[in-house]
């Protein structure tokens, strides 16, 4: 779309936040546009449909809690279709390579572990949720593994006070065609300019001028919804600087998880929604998701460390250690029926350089600076700025509802004021 000069309400960035700034605003009878710069909307976010229909949710892929998930009435008043298979990240089928005994030893090690958290989230202090190990247990390396699925990154880099901050209500469920596709159906109705990247928002005059890759455009007020990197390390600037925010998405950076899908000749031979661990003997491996939703398929997932250094390995790693853990599973027979179909890269892309955030130790406080409006004209929403739905795309969503209803207050107000 054309770039118009001047707008009421400016938000930055197309995700599930802003999108939902933008929905929320669009009856107000204010003037909005969401400026993105991808050259789709949908941010951390995105469906593909790969060869033989497979649904590939290349960023958020389940309705995390989804008995308070703000996404599920959306999912359903547009009609689409929700799928309430659970997930069976805490089995191995076929008890392969993770016998039962086992993993009744490492899911106890586990609940121990988030007790411990639990009761040091008390403490006057935060501490790295690290410390809360048990020194030598045999599962310490397992429950690494899972932070860097749920955090991005290993525990030493987690708060305390953050990770018990987390609510997750353990209903998850999933949209058959996709997480990505629903956020996209949700803001489709959005006015959005595309390709237009954001360097530079000046609230230094009576307009705020945002200064893109398309020219400049002036609001009355602006909601920011970018991922904590970009405003930590200055893609976007302030001008005058606001060194409180980028200090606060300093403290809260994104980690990594990465996916890989795989084709799956002989599909039948596996379990439908099945799962499997590559193995517990380090901190690193493959969650792999078997057949999900029943597709020809087996879906890899990654964190941490071990996903930055398979992305930084280049295109193609991702699959090959994938298929590497899943034939010493599954036997040789298995290297010819995995063929690489789709993976993702949020490390490599420059509007995201990561997943989701984290707190670092003593930086829990962190979401809620950088929550704050300043001066009534700049408001900030995102993943990162949620109390308690942190690293999700409702948590996200309900901060773009947050920060379009501190907009409305405010430009009503003024307006009130003005008459």
């Amino acid at each position: 779309m054309t770039l118009p000069s001047e707008v009421d309400v400016a938000i930055i960035g197309a995700g599930a936040a802003g999108l939902a700034a933008a929905r929320t605003l669009e009856n107000a009878k204010l003037s909005v546009l969401t400026v993105e710069a991808r050259d789709r909307i949908g941010g951390r976010s995105q469906t593909l449909i790969l060869p033989n229909d497979v649904v590939f949710d290349v960023g958020c892929e389940w309705l995390h809690s989804a008995d308070r998930n703000s996404f599920v009435p959306i999912a359903r008043d547009l009609g689409l279709e929700i799928n309430q298979t659970r997930p069976r990240w805490r089995e191995q089928s076929l008890n392969i390579g993770f016998p039962p005994e086992q993993r009744d030893a490492f899911l106890a090690a586990m609940d121990a572990f988030d007790t411990r958290v639990a009761e040091a989230a008390e403490l006057p202090d935060d501490t790295p949720a690290r410390r809360w190990l048990e020194p030598g247990n045999r599962w310490n390396a397992a429950i690494e593994t899972i932070s860097t699925y749920i955090n991005g990154v290993e525990l030493d880099r987690v708060s305390t006070w953050d990770m018990d901050a987390y609510e997750d209500t353990g209903v998850n469920w999933r949209l058959q065609r996709g997480y990505g596709a629903l956020i996209a159906a949700y803001g489709a109705p959005c006015p959005v300019a595309l390709n237009t990247k954001v360097t530079l928002i000046d609230h230094s005059g009576a307009r705020i001028k945002i200064e893109t890759s398309r020219g400049t455009l002036t609001a009355r007020k602006v909601i920011v919804t970018v991922p904590t990197s970009l405003i930590a390390n200055q893609s976007i600037r302030f001008h005058p600087a606001l060194p409180d925010k980028v200090a606060a998405a300093a403290g809260l950076p994104l980690g990594l998880a990465d996916k890989v899908m795989l084709a799956l000749d002989e599909p039948e031979s596996l379990p439908s929604d099945g799962h499997f661990y590559g193995t517990t003997e380090r901190i690193g491996t493959g969650s792999y998701h078997l057949r999900p939703l029943g597709q020809p398929c087996i879906s890899g997932f990654f964190g941490g460390t071990f996903a930055r250094e398979l992305e930084d390995a280049g295109e193609g790693a991702l699959a090959a250690q994938s298929i590497d853990e899943l034939v010493a599973l599954l036997g040789s027979d298995y290297r010819r029926k995995l063929k690489p179909i789709g993976e993702s890269r949020w490390a490599h892309d420059p509007f995201a350089l990561g997943s989701y955030s984290h707190a670092l130790p003593g930086h829990a406080d962190d979401r809620a600076d950088l929550a704050m409006p300043v001066d009534d004209r700049l408001f900030f929403a995102g993943e990162a700025t949620s109390p308690n739905f942190f690293s999700t795309a409702h948590g996200a969503q309900e901060t773009g509802v947050r920060a379009a209803g501190e907009v409305m207050g405010k430009v009503g107000s003024v307006a009130q004021s003005d008459v």
